[in-house]
């Protein structure tokens, strides 16, 4: 039977991203991001809003990118994957977790006026790239972004 894993959200950053180096030299970055559903109830037609907070992950040069250009608050559009860990703790009590390992990112503008945090600056989502980083993660990036 085929398999698909794929997440992809838009959201603000909850804390600032965590840098670390594994022994081997490469860079992970750990971060929440809080994604908000704005609905209207069946009967009454009365707007709700919900909000779902997901950890991520980020690995290599995006991990670095994410850690010097964005920060708490900061929208993030990110297309990744699902995993599931799962641990036992000091206590002997099991622990588990899911969280989205990103697997491809968009840095986003800063909400202004006249601009939704809800939608990408961009008429249309970013396409998906399979293998390749996106355009904000690629080796050639400026060291002064534009926003």
């Amino acid at each position: 039977m085929a398999n698909f894993n794929r997440v992809i959200l838009l959201g603000n950053l909850t804390r600032d991203p965590e840098l670390r180096t594994t022994p081997k030299g490469t860079s992970v970055c750990q971060f929440g991001m809080a994604v908000n559903r704005v609905y209207r109830t069946g009967d009454s037609g009365e707007t709700q809003e919900e909000t779902t907070f997901v950890d991520l992950e980020a690995w290599g040069k995006q991990a670095e990118i994410i850690s010097k250009y964005v920060s708490k608050g900061n929208p993030l559009f990110v297309e990744g994957r699902l995993k599931f860990d799962s641990w036992e703790s000091k206590e002997g009590e099991k622990r588990s977790k899911l969280k989205v390992i990103v697997e491809n990112m968009q840095l986003m503008p800063r909400e202004s006026s006249g601009h939704s945090a809800s939608r990408p600056a961009q008429d249309s989502a970013p396409s998906p790239r399979s293998g390749s980083a996106p355009a904000a993660a690629s080796d050639d990036i400026e060291e002064d972004v534009p926003f």
